[in-house]
């Protein structure tokens, strides 16, 4: 089993990569393919860029170049629940892209259109995995639900509340709805798993910079626990 690791920025991965024992690094699409072991499984681990479209053409070089059989996206996010605060994990159920608007033709808001889905569902298995990693590190807390993507970077209150009423979201990011899209399409299991750099809900919107290193330290534990528990 080759198991597929995204994140957009590099500081979201270089962690992770000084355990990796690498085989190959292979250079694609101008985004570098770590091959190797990481905690004992056989991984491609790589920096997709920020952005949905930058993490669907990573995803898709994974299913057809790499033959990957489940896919991981790590990395920050940020917050939308008020009860999450920066450094909280979020495990995410399923996906939305909320900058998707055809409702001029009577779609629902963030539905892609002649598309049979409108959330894409993580797989539960994955999900499951991820929630016992979050158990054992007791000092984390950890949320379960809807995680919104699109090609903003969120930081407008009435954005935040916005996507909260719209979608039930709890946290909003850049790219893992299209990391879930191309899944869904190549029928690989995946789970996206953000842990909260900041939220505008709650007060902490002034706190990316101070939390962004924490929140990537804890995604990184979550991970390793995961991993070993596969």
């Amino acid at each position: 089993m080759t198991i597929g690791i995204i994140a957009a920025m590099a500081e979201e991965l270089e962690i992770l990569l000084k355990d990796l024992v690498l085989d190959e690094k292979r250079k694609k699409a101008n985004m570098a393919f770590h091959k190797g072991k990481l905690y004992g499984k056989d991984v491609v681990a790589v920096v997709c860029g920020i952005g949905k479209v930058n993490s669907a053409i990573c995803t898709q070089i994974l299913a057809s170049e790499y033959n990957v059989d489940k896919v991981i996206n790590v990395g920050v996010a940020g917050g939308i629940g008020k009860e999450i605060y920066p450094g909280d994990i979020v495990v995410a159920e399923n996906l939305v892209q909320h900058d998707m608007d055809t409702t001029a033709f009577g779609d629902k808001m963030g539905q892609i259109p002649r598309l049979s889905t409108f959330d894409f569902k993580c797989d539960e298995e994955m999900i499951n995995l991820a929630k016992k990693a979050c158990e054992e590190i007791s000092e984390i807390n950890s949320f379960t639900g809807r995680i919104v993507s699109g090609d903003q970077f969120v930081a407008n209150i009435e954005k935040i509340k916005w996507l909260e009423k719209e979608f039930g979201a709890i946290s909003c990011e850049m790219e893992g709805a299209s990391i879930a899209q191309v899944c869904y399409l190549n029928s690989i299991p995946f789970v996206v798993i953000r842990s909260i750099s900041d939220n505008a809900n709650n007060g902490a919107h002034m706190d990316y910079e101070k939390f962004t290193p924490i929140a990537v330290k804890n995604s990184t534990r979550i991970l390793n626990k995961m991993l070993n528990l596969m």
